[in-house]
């Protein structure tokens, strides 16, 4: 028996697609130990992820003596504004905080994060997927919690594929003819849709082919974003734009929605939260989409990348440290609360026994003509590359990267010069912002 999921339209991104929540099956508690708070206790926590208030009532039934107050401080960017204005401030902190990957470096190199491994976390390492722990941690410490990931992969359009008898490409050559032979075949058909006006996007595949641009040691920063991989990158993405063999234009408007609805784009480069936010627009294309591995740089290798995730991360200045550990420990390791997030809010797990699990990797999903989608997303979890690293300054980075390289994927320039733009201007602002910077 397959599942099938029927969610309400989403909003413009990832975040948006946190907003999206199905039924669920609640799984039975497990016991776990309280944390040792003599007295009541108060934790602010603010997230944005819907429906966590079952999680956190969860917490306070195991933790009796304390009480979490869950405050949506905004989405993404506004939640990041305030937690900077009140770190100004020096007031109206919370005592956690939702943390994407992204943004753990910048909150850690100014010390607003609480290092956990002294707190609890040095007890549930081996719990995570080791490249989550990478993603959450700075300078030897670990600053976040690992809650959820987005490891990449392809979801294409099988019944195109058969129409035009295109191939699943292995690898990104193979990807490349296969665009070019689809649309000679069809002149409305792209192979995909390269949304280079979204950062995180280009990012995770810069990532996979093996850029590292940014390498961090205290207020010292090595910037080589124009280096020969993202030359390669740009070549290969230039030529495939020029051809008009793909387009690449702004993804999650309403003319993206409806092109992969619709046929235009045979595949969508994603994370593996793109499964479940697909069936909320898709709705005529239900049933004939699947899923495949990312292609590959090097024919036979299995590399991946990640495009979102998040974690809990405590604040340095919370007056509770201890329980305010305890607090994002157990959100992210309680089997109670772990398995709702797979069923509920439909993230995808960063603990070993769930991407080991084969109630999770193995569901089959009627959207996708009845395959285990999760199946090819966990094996893209346990390939990903866990070298990379990011800057002390990423949302910079990526509103940056989408301006430039978003610009040039439509004709202003090319590709190679955005990347020779976006090297001056990060190395610029890294200095401007202190660091001493070498290029």
């Amino acid at each position: 028996m397959t599942d099938k999921l029927d969610l309400p339209s989403p909003a413009m991104d990832r975040r948006g697609f946190l907003k999206v929540a199905g039924a669920g099956l609640v799984a039975s508690a497990m016991p776990r130990v309280p944390a040792l708070a003599e007295e009541n206790v108060n934790l602010l926590l603010w997230s944005w992820l819907p429906d966590f208030q079952k999680q956190v009532t969860l917490f306070e039934a195991a933790h009796p003596n304390i009480k979490v107050q869950l405050v949506n401080a905004g989405q993404g960017g506004p939640h990041y504004t305030k937690l900077r204005a009140a770190l100004q401030a020096g007031s109206g902190l919370p005592d956690v905080a939702h943390m994407e990957f992204q943004l753990v470096r910048s909150f850690g190199q100014i010390k607003a994060l609480a290092d956990l491994g002294p707190l609890g976390a040095d007890a549930v390492r081996d719990k995570f997927a080791a490249w989550t722990l990478d993603q959450a941690s700075a300078g030897g410490k670990l600053l976040g919690m690992p809650w959820d990931s987005g490891p990449i992969a392809t979801l294409y359009r099988q019944d195109l594929f058969d129409q035009y008898k295109i191939n699943v490409p292995a690898t990104w050559d193979e990807f490349a003819e296969q665009a070019i032979k689809l649309h000679q075949a069809s002149s409305e058909t792209y192979l995909t849709d390269a949304t280079f006006s979204d950062g995180g996007w280009t990012t995770s595949l810069l990532w996979q082919a093996g850029w590292r641009p940014f390498k961090v040691d205290g207020a010292n920063i090595s910037i080589a974003v124009n280096d020969s991989v993202a030359k390669k990158f740009a070549a290969y993405w230039q030529k495939l734009i020029d051809a008009k063999a793909v387009e690449a234009k702004p993804g999650f408007v309403t003319e993206w929605y409806t092109g992969l609805d619709k046929g235009r784009y045979a595949t969508w480069l994603t994370a593996a939260w793109g499964p479940v936010f697909l069936t909320g627009f898709a709705k005529s294309s239900s049933g004939k989409w699947r899923a495949a591995p990312i292609p590959q740089w090097e024919a036979g290798k299995k590399v991946s990348a990640n495009w979102g995730g998040s974690t809990l991360a405590v604040l340095a200045t919370s007056q509770h440290p201890k329980e305010a550990a305890e607090l994002a420990i157990w959100l992210t390791t309680a089997k109670e609360a772990t398995s709702l997030y797979t069923t509920q809010q439909f993230l995808f797990p960063v603990l070993k026994d769930l991407l080991n699990s084969p109630t999770f990797a193995d569901r089959p999903f009627e959207f996708y003509g009845g395959q285990a989608v999760n199946q090819v997303f966990v094996q893209s979890a346990n390939s990903v590359d866990p070298s990379f690293q990011w800057s002390p300054f990423q949302d910079y980075v990526n509103q940056s990267m989408g301006d430039e390289l978003g610009a040039a994927a439509n004709g202003k320039g090319t590709l190679a010069e955005a990347f020779d733009r976006l090297q001056d201007q990060f190395v610029q602002y890294a200095k401007d912002q202190g660091f001493t910077v070498k290029s």
